[in-house]
């Protein structure tokens, strides 16, 4: 029994340093028939960002409709969260994901 925790933990610790950090850039928030839509620009390749949206249902617990500026996202491994689809948790931009709330979750839509 003990074996099999501490190969659990490993198991999350690998999942956990595999997750995928980026800057991004909120745009807009806005609420569209229950969903919440935030537009979003991540990184700059050869000045030009990549644009994305990042969506959730405005009843679940973890959506939020963020504010314009710049936060942290981190997406989350495959089959973790509560999308299907490429989840993403977004934090404030000076936050320790280890340690600090996340603002919300939500299903990543690249363009």
């Amino acid at each position: 029994m003990k074996k099999a925790i501490i190969l659990l933990v490993l198991l999350i610790a690998v999942q956990l340093m595999a997750q995928d950090r980026s800057t991004i850039s909120v745009k807009k928030s806005e609420i569209t028939n229950g969903v919440v839509i935030v537009t979003v620009a991540q990184g700059a390749t050869q000045g030009q960002a990549k644009t994305a949206e990042l969506n959730c249902n405005k009843g679940a617990e973890a959506c939020k409709a963020p504010e314009a500026g710049t936060y942290l996202m981190i997406r989350l491994p495959k089959n973790w969260g509560m999308y299907d689809c490429q989840n993403v948790d977004l934090y404030a931009s000076s936050a320790d994901p280890a340690t600090d709330q996340k603002i919300g979750e939500y299903c990543l839509i690249e363009k």
